[in-house]
């Protein structure tokens, strides 16, 4: 088989060509933009994924055409290692510098890729696409698999998917199907099974109803939740799906999971429930859930991904232990985390915790270094990762032990490659109908501290460093040392700052012992960011001027 790399600049100048001068980085997750500048990035990042598909001498790598939590009229692409994790992070500069050349220079730049890394383009190369349900990405997932065709590479395309289960098919084909098959039906197949044995036709108990709203912003996941719906047995789990992206509703507009956790409200559209009704939130691409309720006064009430973190870590804890196995578990956070959940992690639980940057490769990485590792970030996103030696010990000790075997199924009903928020939810529902929970049991474990996030728009985010898992502010010089000071005035106060992956934007985050304090803390700390960050507006309210 011959390679004409000719061919790759013949389809980027007729077809895709570069519509954009402007700088886009490859970050935490991937490209994103608005839609009408990524079609020569999807057409560069399909020619990416061939070559990375035949530096991995043909194994699968998956791209998936996704926005996420951003709003409708932005898409995005990612690519997928044949394990499941998120692309290696030299890769990454690569594919930063190969979707930033001009056309003119396409084919070099390609030629070079592959003389820097070695790649043999006569050997055989596997892709797979899938995209979520936003308009533009038809059009997108069309020039990744043109990318891989001017290759000459083999693409596989899923059509519309979420992007757990892009992961979950890629790593079923490089497992040559030991872990599943790389099909939709096998996926929904392997986690309804899994669940419903573990409900074993119990689908109450003690305090916990079989009821649940399901909020889909209006993205893939609600098609898919509907499609898990029809495929369960004997009303295993009453769900009503909200936001299906049917009619008006626009992805991410007024609900998911990013809406429902950053708002601190319910999404829209949300019907009239009893108090206490158990309700979830995903994003547009399904990878992130967060539980919600209001009280019988009322008062909304947030679950976020700490509190399932919590949970499952409570949970796993006591069924390991019913194994009679030693196996080292481990809990993962980012600097987002409730400092309450930590407390009580630490605390209550005896849990070992890690603290890593933000970014789901980072907490994957970490937490791969224990037997059972736990981690979410507090949008929701996260998982739990069984090392090998931790699925021998556990499917020897289920030869002879009832809950070995229950730690065997809740294996099969986690989605390990990646945060997925169908499978969390479940994974949820689990543990609550065993503990005979409703959500107010859940929320008693601890109090959160009250929280808030601010985004502060800025002329360049680059110039924001930090250090120690984003703690630390390092860049611009005097901006920790003023953030330190004006946290110093709270009680149980903490705060920091960190450069969005994916917009011109600093991130703020604070908490402190009431809802008050934290309002005034993180506008402090908004103001220090546009003074010494280059702050473009617009200008804060300060929140103990905002009922004059």
């Amino acid at each position: 088989m011959s390679i004409n790399l000719r061919t790759v600049y013949a389809f980027a100048r007729e077809m895709y060509p570069k519509n954009s001068k402007e700088l886009i980085q490859y970050g935490t997750a991937g490209f994103r933009g608005k839609a009408e500048f990524l079609d020569s990035v999807m057409f560069r990042m399909g020619v990416l994924a061939t070559l990375r598909s035949r530096y991995r001498e043909g194994a699968v790598i998956g791209v998936m055409i996704t926005a996420s939590h951003n709003p409708e009229p932005d898409n995005g692409v990612k690519l997928i290692d044949p394990k499941g994790e998120m692309l290696e992070s030299s890769w990454e500069k690569i594919a930063t510098d190969l979707v930033n050349v001009s056309d003119q220079e396409l084919e070099q730049h390609v030629a070079k890729i592959i003389k820097d890394n070695q790649i043999d383009v006569t050997s055989s190369s596997h892709v797979y696409v899938g995209m979520d349900n936003r308009y533009h990405s038809p059009r997108l997932l069309k020039a990744v698999a043109d990318g891989v065709i001017a290759l000459k590479g083999n693409v596989r395309e899923f059509g519309i998917v979420t992007t757990p289960m892009m992961h979950y098919f890629v790593v079923a084909a490089n497992t040559k199907e030991a872990y599943g098959k790389p099909t939709e039906e096998n996926y929904y197949e392997k986690l309804i099974t899994a669940f419903e044995k573990l409900r074993n036709d119990r689908n109450e108990n003690g305090n916990y109803r079989n009821s649940l709203i399901f909020d889909g912003a209006n993205g893939v996941g609600a098609r898919k939740m509907l499609q898990f719906i029809k495929r369960m047995h004997n009303n295993s789990l009453c769900v009503t799906v909200i936001n299906q992206g049917i009619g008006n509703g626009k992805i991410n507009e007024e609900c998911g999971a990013d809406h429902v956790k950053v708002q601190q409200r319910p999404p829209i559209s949300m019907p009239a429930v009893e108090p206490y009704t158990r309700c979830v939130s995903v994003d547009g691409d399904a990878d992130r859930v967060v539980y919600f309720y209001t009280d019988k006064e009322g008062q909304f009430n947030l679950l976020d991904g700490d509190r399932i973190a919590t949970l499952v870590a409570g949970y796993l804890m006591d069924l390991i232990k019913s194994c009679e196995i030693d196996l080292r578990i481990g809990l993962v956070q980012t600097a987002y985390a409730n400092g309450a959940s930590t407390d009580y992690i630490v605390n209550e639980l005896k849990v070992p915790v890690s603290c890593v940057p933000t970014g789901v490769k980072h907490l994957h990485h970490k937490a791969l270094e224990y037997d059972v590792g736990i981690y979410f970030e507090a949008n929701g996103h996260g998982t739990i990762v069984f090392s090998d030696n931790a699925k021998s010990i556990i499917a020897e000790a289920a030869k002879t032990n009832d809950n070995a075997k229950t730690l065997l199924l809740i294996i099969d009903l986690i989605n390990e490659t990646v945060g997925d928020a169908i499978s969390d939810m479940l994974l949820v529902e689990t543990i609550l109908n065993h503990k005979g929970w409703d959500v107010a049991d859940w929320s008693s474990a601890y109090k959160d501290l009250p929280n808030q996030q601010l985004k502060i728009s800025v002329q360049d985010r680059n110039v924001i460093k930090t250090t120690d898992a984003e703690r630390v502010c390092v860049e611009p010089k005097g901006l920790q040392e003023e953030i330190n000071k004006v946290v110093s005035n709270y009680k149980r106060g903490r705060a920091f700052v960190r450069p969005s992956g994916t917009e011109d934007v600093v991130r703020v985050y604070a908490e402190a012992a009431t809802k008050e304090d934290v309002q005034q803390l993180s506008y402090e700390v908004g103001l220090l960011v546009q003074r010494l960050a280059g702050g473009v507006g617009p200008e804060l309210v300060n929140p103990s001027n905002a009922h004059l």
